[in-house]
């Protein structure tokens, strides 16, 4: 058993898709609104804090170490470290168990912990022979040298390179995200209509849960650019008329022919942000704090990056070789809904004897993922996913989950673009040589 972390209390901005009502707001405005949104909140001196982790994958390149500038806008005291942590979708939990990490190395006892990501400034990148150019231009001298400098360049140097798209390719694999999901579908056999019936149900209960997501949502009036400028209360993801035959209507995003994987069953390409602020017990007592939660345990684990999206049921194997707890033991599961057959194929693979025992090196199936325990409040699907914030925002929304429903314990993970998982306890005071797995 790890040394307790606590779990004091959290906010969120809303999750908007990229380019729309947040396009505005950078990286460092959308944390900083949720940093000092969670310092008002709980009325913590900020003088009080140890040291800030915030996690950040599309880190913007005017502001190196962001945490660093975030943290002094948010009026954390300058002499209060903070560093940027990256671990693709899991940087929001890779900032909590850093927390976790300096608490039980005696680093400090208070924490200001979360991410953030505006996925909408996104850079475009210029091709690397298309920079030396430029470089060679802003070094001449002379006009006739600028114009010769200038005369190198050919029209492939103007096509940029779009650094989102870079961002979820495996340089492993060299497989997009998508193509990965593709390959899940395969193997798993989950057909289209499957996919698009389960990105329904993440629509419908994120539209249910909208008046409890509001409890853990600032409220923010953003610098949209426009004529219009409007307060920005909910996540503007979730559709009230989704529907089955709309679904049915999207063509298939990353394997056109024979794809199943489409624009509506994966998740939404988002700006948001994410805050926690997290302690350990004795500080608790003596702030006198009632925490949400604390952090039970966790694990990462790696896989093979042509089916990242199993990372959670390596996971998941791996925390119950740790803890000894598996997946009854949970009351609420959050599988972060990176593609719907990515969630649809790790349910499979935890109840698949076959699977288990060859890729798990396990006897016995993990066990089944009851629906109405799994994501209840629906998913990246329809709320988004701006990637580096939603593992903290998992967390806080499980925690007020666990809170209302009077729960104990909950399970939450993701996967990983590259190979990696991570699961986190928390609980209130065409390839014909590719495997198939049944059931």
């Amino acid at each position: 058993m790890i040394q307790p972390l606590y779990i004091v209390d959290g906010t969120r901005t809303p999750f908007c898709k990229a380019g729309t009502d947040l396009a505005g707001e950078s990286a460092v405005d959308l944390g900083t609104h949720a940093f000092q949104h969670v310092l008002a909140k709980t009325g913590i001196n900020p003088a009080r804090i140890d040291q800030v982790f915030i996690g950040c994958v599309g880190q913007p390149v005017d502001a190196a170490n962001i945490a660093r500038i975030i943290a002094l806008r948010a009026g954390i005291p300058a002499h209060v470290p903070a560093m940027t942590v990256h671990r693709n979708c899991a940087s929001g939990l890779e900032a909590l168990t850093q927390a976790h990490q300096a608490s039980a190395a005696g680093q400090g006892e208070i924490f200001l912990i979360g991410a953030t990501e505006s996925m909408s400034q996104y850079p475009l990148l210029f091709p690397r022979q298309a920079a030396g150019k430029f470089n060679k231009i802003a070094r001449a001298r002379t006009p006739v040298s600028k114009l010769k400098s200038l005369s190198a360049f050919r029209l492939d140097d103007f096509t940029p390179k779009v650094a989102l798209k870079l961002g979820l390719t495996d340089p492993i694999c060299n497989l997009n995200m998508g193509q990965t999901a593709e390959t899940l579908a395969r193997e798993f056999k989950i057909n289209r209509r499957s996919q698009d019936l389960y990105a329904l149900q993440s629509h419908r209960r994120a539209i249910s849960s909208r008046g409890r997501l509001r409890e853990e949502t600032l409220t923010l009036y953003p610098n949209s650019g426009g004529s219009n400028p409007k307060f920005i209360e909910n996540d503007n993801g979730p559709r009230e008329k989704q529907s089955e035959e709309a679904l049915n209507k999207l063509k298939p995003v990353f394997d056109r022919d024979d794809g199943t994987v489409t624009a509506g069953n994966a998740s939404q390409i988002s700006d948001g942000a994410a805050a926690l602020l997290v302690m350990s017990g004795k500080a608790c007592d003596r702030l006198g704090f009632e925490p949400l939660g604390r952090l039970v345990d966790y694990a990462y684990t790696g896989c093979d990056p042509r089916r990242m999206g199993l990372g959670p049921a390596h996971v998941i194997h791996a925390l119950e070789q740790k803890t000894g707890r598996g997946l009854d033991d949970a009351d609420l599961i959050e599988i972060n809904e990176a593609f719907a057959v990515q969630v649809l194929a790790v349910t499979k693979a935890c109840s698949s004897k076959s699977f288990c025992q060859r890729k798990l090196k396990r006897k016995r199936p993990l066990g089944e993922i009851p629906s109405d325990k799994l994501n209840v409040n629906g998913g990246a699907i329809a709320l988004g996913h701006p990637v580096g914030a939603t593992g903290t925002r998992l967390v806080l929304t499980t925690l007020k989950e666990l809170q209302r429903r009077k729960l104990k314990r909950a399970l939450v993970s993701l996967c990983i673009g590259g190979d990696r998982a991570l699961p986190s306890g928390s609980r209130p005071h065409k390839n014909p040589n590719e495997p198939t797995y049944p059931t």
